[in-house]
């Protein structure tokens, strides 16, 4: 059962993408509780989640609209960009020789998104307890008393030998010699000679040529490939560990002070954090606490749905953790620290590869569970378009609350940062509010719909409040979650 607090509406804050001083605006509510079924519809609606806070940005008024984006896991294949990265992590586990130079790869969500309002939730735990449920089936009911920011990513250096430099026009000379045949690529001899002898002509036939047909694309090595490979013969070995951090498995409490420590060292190292900021309150605060109740469904995953840590261990210790939301239609990424001493590994793209596979794995047991989200993609902060990247991918209309891929949305990002991505004016707002009275409202520890909440509580002011709320949430997270009201 899910039950929120509103927090409303928080602005004129500083941004961390553009740092406008006050350019910050997004509406949160705090989450005491919440089904992994309800999280899922409000990720599709462009809500996301820092801790138990639970916010969404106002896209036409932030400074730096934030969109949701998700990859379609079984259709990616790795870039080449992405492959050199897989590539470099294979020589290091099979050489053990650390890659020199700097990270080129982009670590995913280093930046902490929203910050856990100050002021925490203000109902009681007693009135979370077992609530008493009034007039859902329509007729009144007695009252009863009876629950990381992201590096840029590297653009492809053109091809040129050592001690050479470009040039913006060629040197005159005299050209190519016209009496010389025009030079060819060595594989397309290699085709003309096996295509000469398969139709009996010899490597020294002069008959003419038969052109075939064109040749499907090779296929290259999926992205399980290279994982196997670096299994393979190796120097070292990388482990990657699933441990269920809400509510905290047995595993998790074991190492939970080595994860903090790395957690410390990252936001030293890579946000110039003093000593003092990442402390162990704030690191379970952001990233161990979660509204996320566990839940394991016969069809659904072998490690059930809920908030989880990916570990990242090499000789016996922690290097890298993803912070990771199993949901019924996708693994939703929520952060990425890893030990400054393995930077040069890139493990913020690396992790996100091993994320989208982990997705594929658990797709063969659990078909509709197919998505890989990687949060919020923000065209107008350059270092953030890396998101981009992993394709196929969409993001979410923030006005219709449809999926748009990507590439359509583009030319619309480039030309306002607000924009409304699906360009079908005939488009409607996906489970827009309806019905408002059908909303859900814990009050006095009872469950009752609005509209016999209203009439317990009249002259109540906060009817625009509550209906703001409903907007955003959605006809269908109206009617499941409860809505606390002191």
């Amino acid at each position: 059962m899910s039950i929120v607090e509103i927090k409303g509406v928080k602005s004129g804050h500083s941004c961390g993408y553009c740092g406008h001083p006050r350019g910050k605006v997004s509406y949160g509510m705090w989450a005491h509780s919440m089904t992994v079924q309800d999280y899922q519809d409000l990720i599709d609606r462009g809500w996301r989640r820092s801790g138990k806070y639970v916010y969404k940005p106002t896209m036409n008024k932030t400074c730096c609209p934030q969109y949701t984006i998700k990859c379609h896991a079984l259709n990616f294949q790795p870039s080449k960009t992405q492959k050199k990265i897989l590539k470099k992590m294979t020589k290091f586990l099979s050489g053990g020789v650390m890659p020199e130079g700097p990270c080129d790869g982009e670590p995913m969500d280093s930046h902490c998104g929203e910050a856990v309002p100050p002021a925490g939730p203000s109902m009681n735990r007693t009135d979370a307890k077992i609530p008493v449920i009034v007039g859902t089936s329509g007729k009144e009911e007695e009252e009863a008393p009876k629950r990381a920011e992201p590096e840029t990513a590297p653009q492809e250096p053109p091809s040129v030998a050592p001690g050479l430099t470009l040039s913006a026009t060629p040197k005159p000379g005299m050209g190519a010699d016209p009496n010389r045949p025009p030079c060819r690529k060595a594989k397309d001899l290699r085709k003309e000679r096996r295509l000469q002898k398969q139709h009996g002509g010899g490597a020294a036939s002069t008959s003419p040529v038969l052109k075939s047909a064109p040749l499907p694309p090779p296929q290259g090595k999926s992205l399980e490939d290279f994982f196997s490979d670096s299994l393979t013969e190796s120097a070292h070995r990388l482990e990657v560990r699933l441990v269920r951090s809400s509510p905290p498995s047995l595993q998790f409490k074991d190492t939970f002070d080595a994860s903090y420590q790395v957690y410390k060292l990252y936001q030293m190292a890579v946000h110039k954090d003093p000593p003092d900021k990442p402390s162990e309150t704030q690191f379970r605060r952001f990233l161990c606490d979660s509204p996320l109740e566990a839940e394991k469904t016969p069809d659904g995953p072998d490690s059930g749905y809920g908030s989880f840590h990916q570990q990242y261990w090499l000789h016996g210790r922690i290097v890298a953790v993803g912070v990771v939301d199993i949901l019924p239609s996708c693994v939703s990424s929520v952060y990425l620290y890893y030990h400054p001493d393995y930077a040069s590994l890139s493990l913020g793209s690396y992790s996100a590869l091993r994320e989208i596979a982990f997705t594929r794995q658990l797709q063969k047991r659990t078909p509709q569970l197919s998505y890989y989200y990687l949060g919020f993609y923000i065209h107008s902060c350059p270092k953030m378009r890396y998101k981009g990247q992993y394709k196929p991918s969409d993001l979410l209309c923030p006005e219709t609350y449809t999926w748009v891929p990507i590439e359509r949305c583009l030319p619309l990002l480039e030309a306002s940062v607000y924009a409304r991505l699906n360009q079908d004016p005939d488009t409607g707002e996906e489970n827009a509010l309806k019905n408002m009275d059908q909303a859900l409202v814990l009050h006095q520890r009872s469950v009752m719909p609005y509209r016999i909440y209203k009439r317990k509580c009249r002259g109540s002011t906060d009817e625009q409040e509550v209906v703001q709320y409903a907007r955003l949430v959605g006809q269908a997270c109206a009617e499941r979650m409860l809505l606390y009201r002191a």
